[in-house]
């Protein structure tokens, strides 16, 4: 059993959406040995910083929130599959020939997750991937890429998908993952009546095989 955090790892440094200043987290010591006995930091911080799952209301002014958070849609079976050929973007053509079948969570593979700064050319997926995917009726998706769509006016990517009640994941680290199939623990802090959640996502390698083993 082999075991992938796919998680971003969160610093001031990390690479935000179009490298704004107003999206980078802020660590600021609360407390510390000189002034108190115990040590203490706040964070500032967007929620669609490093991995991260968006609600409707991301997108929509009266989506769901992350009230309604669902675990049992977020601890699944995950096929990943590898696009990292692709230059710029995801199409229909590029997904027709993959095993993708209706209940199916995918993550999808790209050379974004080669880059550790923000690339304005990063990978997307376009309308047409996102319709063929709301059409297999996949329950979601996760990028490795701080969005699924890049510059796409109407955000019809977000939309296609959300409408079809598929789960968006951004921000994967997917270098050190084969292609293959896996279990997914995407695990988020619980927050109430907000547009996106922080996510540590592990995938495990062999995790069926070994609880059969243990039975």
């Amino acid at each position: 059993m082999k075991i992938y955090d796919v998680s971003m790892l969160i610093s001031e440094d990390v690479q935000v959406y179009k490298n704004k200043e107003e999206k980078k987290p802020k660590f600021i010591n609360a407390s510390n040995f000189s002034n108190s006995s115990v040590y203490e930091t706040n964070v500032c911080m967007n929620l669609h910083t490093g991995t991260h799952m968006d609600f409707p209301l991301h997108m929509n002014k009266d989506g769901q929130t992350s009230d309604s958070l669902d675990l049992s849609k977020l601890i699944v079976p995950v096929k990943v599959f590898d696009l990292s050929y692709l230059e710029e973007v995801i199409d229909q053509k590029d997904l027709i020939h993959l095993d993708i079948e209706s209940g199916d969570f995918i993550l999808l593979k790209t050379k974004n997750s080669y880059e550790d700064t923000f690339n304005f050319k990063f990978v997307y997926i376009n309308q047409s991937a996102a319709s063929y995917l709301a059409r297999r009726n996949i329950i979601g998706v996760g990028v490795d890429a701080l969005g699924v769509e890049r510059d796409q006016i109407g955000h019809p990517t977000h939309h296609i998908l959300m409408d079809a009640g598929a789960i968006i994941i951004e921000g994967l680290r997917l270098q050190e993952v084969p292609q293959g199939s896996y279990q997914m623990f995407a695990l988020p802090i619980k927050m109430k009546g907000v547009e996106a959640l922080l996510l540590s996502v592990i995938l495990v390698e062999g995790y069926h095989d070994s609880m059969r083993n243990i039975r």
